[in-house]
């Protein structure tokens, strides 16, 4: 691979909605937020930063031929659903939902006094049409301590959820100073999306709730400079 192209999405860029139990950052265009510069990346479609105010949240809502992730940073969120599914799922927790031909689902604080944060993201499957369908997994925070921690992945090899798409997903805690490399295979497209703290990435700095693009590299290189949390998609 040759001429790297890094493109990245600032925090402070995003897009945003403020529903007073809401909060609400978005990379991609999402609900009444539309940036046509800013549709997604690869099959990559949604990365929401969400904080949900006690007590509250989504009412049931449908959704259909589409992959969701629910990636909870701090707190728990209930999930109820039209197939009699039910979870409390909690930091550590990886619930994938293939929403298929159709699901209607509800998502909710079930803490009284606390506010939770949740990274939902949202990624195009590979064939439509399919029978919804839930995978849980958990790999708790010390899994994740400097190195990359495969949480999903096509194949679910290594106990990670399986996806109906050609992506892995990894989970990374840095430690300040520490550092993780990815090799990437030819024709693959990577982007990082930091949940906190500050990094590198091949060289460019990037801060909480910033994402970054990285195009034509052969290895990316993350080097933490404060305590670090972060999402690596590896996309085809």
């Amino acid at each position: 691979m040759s001429g790297q192209v890094i493109t990245v999405r600032k925090a402070d860029q995003r897009g945003a909605a403020d529903h007073g139990w809401l909060q609400s950052r978005f990379s991609f265009s999402f609900a009444d937020y539309y940036d046509p510069e800013h549709m997604g990346f690869r099959a990559l479609r949604v990365i929401n930063d969400d904080i949900i105010a006690p007590a509250k949240g989504f009412g049931m809502h449908p959704h259909r031929d589409v992959e969701i992730l629910s990636y909870v940073v701090s707190g728990a969120l209930e999930h109820n659903d039209s197939m009699g599914y039910g979870a409390v799922i909690k930091r550590g927790d990886v619930q994938l939902m293939s929403a298929g031909v159709g699901i209607r689902h509800s998502e909710a604080n079930p803490s009284r006094t606390e506010s939770m944060r949740l990274i939902q993201i949202w990624i195009e499957p590979e064939v439509k049409g399919l029978v919804p369908s839930y995978e849980y997994t958990r790999i708790d925070d010390g899994a994740k301590q400097n190195r990359l921690a495969l949480i999903v992945s096509r194949d679910g090899r290594g106990g990670s959820a399986t996806i109906n798409q050609d992506v892995d997903i990894y989970a990374t805690i840095l430690a300040p100073g520490a550092a993780v490399t990815h090799r990437v295979r030819d024709g693959r497209h990577v982007w990082v999306q930091l949940v906190d703290g500050e990094v590198t990435v091949n060289g460019t700095a990037v801060g909480k709730g910033d994402g970054i693009a990285i195009e034509n590299a052969a290895v990316i290189s993350i080097d933490a400079a404060s305590p670090a949390e972060f999402l690596l998609f590896d996309l085809r």
